[in-house]
Formats: structure tokens, C-alpha cells, sequence
């Protein structure tokens, strides 16, 4: 796996992100990225800033200088039945334990 030649001492940093959670119905959607160490892709900063066409723009930049990456989700069900910030951070391990 490219990642695992890539980490320093055991330590790798993932950056991690959701979308959804302002939705009342749907599920809620999260990212995870690991980038190399010095690597900076230029507008690539807070996603909720950017417009839909500048996110779409920046998907193939990230996805080539990433090392690795992961989407997952949780289902409107689980929503429901976690509540919306739990879900959130379910999805969010999720697409961090898919890094791995």
C-alpha cells in the first residue's frame, strides 16, 4: 500500500471532513485525505467556502497528490437512529478506517 511507505514514526494525518449534516433528510457523507507532508494544492483550504464548481475543479488535484483517500457515509436510518452529530463522526471514522 502506498500509504504505509509514506508515514514517519507510526504517525499519519488525515484530514477529515462531512457534508449533510445540515440536511434534514439524507444521509450524511464524510472524506478522508492523506496528503504528503509538503505538498499544498493551491484554493484547497475550508470546503464549505467553495462553491460546487471550485470543489469539482480541486477533486482530480487531490485525488492525484494524494497518497490516499476514502469517502463513507452513514444512512438516513442511521441518522435517525444515532442522531446527526454521532452519524457525522461515524462517517468520519469510517472513511478514515478505509484509508487503512
Amino acid at each position: 500500500m502506498r500509504l504505509a511507505t509514506h508515514h514517519t514514526k507510526g504517525l499519519v494525518e488525515a484530514g477529515c471532513d462531512e457534508a449533510g449534516r445540515g440536511c434534514l433528510a439524507g444521509p450524511v457523507v464524510a472524506a478522508a485525505v492523506v496528503l504528503p507532508p509538503r505538498v499544498r494544492i493551491p484554493g484547497l483550504n475550508d470546503s464549505k467556502k467553495l462553491n460546487a464548481a471550485r470543489r469539482e475543479e480541486l477533486r482530480p488535484l487531490i485525488e492525484e497528490k494524494a497518497l490516499a483517500w476514502a469517502v463513507a457515509a452513514c444512512s438516513p436510518a442511521e441518522v435517525d437512529a444515532l442522531n446527526i452529530l454521532r452519524a457525522s463522526f461515524v462517517a468520519m471514522h469510517r472513511a478514515i478506517a478505509a484509508l487503512a
